[in-house]
């Protein structure tokens, strides 16, 4: 929930690079 909100600004850019480079963060994050 939380890093839904925190993507809600130009974060959402980072969300694809992230889960290329560390998709393991993504799930812990949710």
């Amino acid at each position: 929930m939380y890093a839904v909100i925190l993507a809600g600004g130009s974060g959402t850019r980072l969300w694809p690079l992230s889960r290329e480079n560390n998709p393991k963060q993504n799930l812990k994050l949710l």
